[in-house]
């Protein structure tokens, strides 16, 4: 099995630190390197309101998901460089494409390029783009991903579609992979049927148990068998939220940990029913469930350390995965 981490990038990522910078995301991409994650993610807001996480209400500053990942393209050697996952409403395909080439030129063949439909009406409004029904999202996400995926596989491509109508697009140069992975983020049953018909790849994030992912696989498996694809040719990972512990005793001092790096009020939490769907435990009781995940046929685990997506509330924690989880799932 195979670990990445959802990098800090919003203001409230990096406990007693109120204001994300570029620093930080640089130096964590860097430890992660270090550490021998094998890849680091970013996902993809203009700001972001932690109300909708129990939090009080306040837009959350964040640093741009690809002119951050082609920063970290020169400042890493190795780690791969994820999104998790674009926005298809806020970009054209076409450009999406040219800019996801250039990343993967820039870090050397290094880039894993997620898409989705888009879920924040509040974003859409303040960037003055129409958020539409998500039939119609996930119609756009359907067409864009087939131009994207066509443009890094070849230098040229028309398109005529409902919502996107290309003529003599070109994409030169070609990216360093033949192609770059394309995955689409989500868990809707219409999103999971599109990524098993024409996605590279399969992301869905942050709460899951073995058992209720593995309904995610049949559906997946079933729409990319009626495409005439082999469902194993579809990658899959899964995002978990993550809270590593030496013994139970530590375990809950680094629980105690999250709570208090929540922004605003400490939530009202308890650890045995917030651990059910994440993955929680000593070493060997995280070996056990990332074995169940390998067995649907997930090839990685990104992992996210806090109550929040894309939170470090505890860097130690990072570190005790590393030197303790990562010998026992090689």
């Amino acid at each position: 099995m195979r670990f990445g981490l959802a990098l800090p990038q919003y203001d409230f990522s990096v406990p007693g630190i109120p204001e994300i910078g570029w620093s930080f995301v640089r130096d964590w991409a860097q430890r992660a390197e270090e550490l021998g994650f094998s890849s680091v993610w970013l996902s993809d807001h203009l700001f972001l309101d932690t109300a909708r996480y129990g939090a009080a209400e306040r837009k959350q500053g964040a640093m741009e998901c690809l002119a951050t990942l082609a920063a970290l393209a020169a400042a890493t050697d190795r780690v791969r460089l994820g999104t998790l996952v674009v926005c298809n409403d806020l970009r054209l395909p076409t450009v999406l494409a040219k800019t996801a080439t250039t990343i993967d030129l820039v870090s050397g063949g290094r880039l894993e390029l997620g898409m989705g439909a888009g879920w924040y009406e509040e974003e859409y409004e303040a960037a003055g783009v129409p958020f539409e029904p998500p039939g119609v999202r996930i119609a756009r996400l359907t067409e864009a991903l087939q131009i994207v995926t066509s443009l890094l596989s070849r230098p040229e491509l028309s398109f005529s579609g409902k919502y996107y109508k290309i003529r003599q697009g070109r994409n030169l140069p070609q990216p360093v992979q033949s192609p770059p992975t394309v995955w689409l983020g989500g868990k809707g049953d219409r999103l999971v049927s599109l990524a098993g018909r024409l996605a590279g790849g399969f992301n869905t994030a942050w709460a899951w148990t073995p058992e209720a992912y593995a309904g995610r696989v049949q559906l997946l498996e079933r729409a990319a068998r009626r495409a005439g694809r082999d469902p194993a040719s579809v990658r899959r990972s899964v995002g978990l939220y993550c809270l590593p512990g030496s013994d139970p005793i530590d375990l809950q001092a680094r629980w105690d940990r999250y709570l208090a790096a929540f922004p605003g009020t400490t939530p009202r939490l308890r650890l045995d029913e917030w651990r059910r769907d994440k993955l929680v435990g000593t070493p060997d009781e995280i070996a056990a469930t990332v074995e169940d995940f390998a067995t649907l046929g997930v090839e990685e685990i990104i992992l996210s350390f806090g109550l929040l997506p894309f939170q470090l509330a505890d860097a130690s924690a990072v570190e005790l995965f590393a030197s303790e989880v990562f010998p026992l799932t090689a």
